[in-house]
């Protein structure tokens, strides 16, 4: 059943700390799905609690979602830079620096 899938991938998703973030294809293979990062995409979207700190998910190159712009453009990179996370000169999250390690 996708809610309970759903459950767990928000589960893991509240596991990473404030100051860092982690891929959705990492998330996926920590969960035993290794070519399900579509599936914790799904799951990310359509996740209204806010226990999960679903902005602490960006893609395999640190790039953030639109998703998060509904009422103030870079909202996502914002909520990160707030916790401490490091940007590359791109803009996107620099994952050497602020990648979780799933532990």
């Amino acid at each position: 059943m996708a809610s309970e899938l759903y459950e767990r991938i928000y589960a893991l998703v509240r596991r990473i700390p404030e100051g860092k973030a982690a891929t959705y294809g990492q998330i996926a293979f920590l969960l035993g799905m290794p070519r399900g990062a579509r599936t914790v995409g799904f799951a990310m979207a359509a996740c209204r609690d806010p226990s999960v700190p679903c902005h602490r998910v960006v893609n395999r190159f640190g790039g953030t979602c639109p998703a998060f712009d509904v009422w103030e453009k870079d909202t996502q990179k914002k909520l990160l830079t707030a916790e401490g996370v490091h940007f590359d000169e791109n803009g996107r999250v620099d994952l050497y620096l602020s990648g979780w390690d799933g532990s």
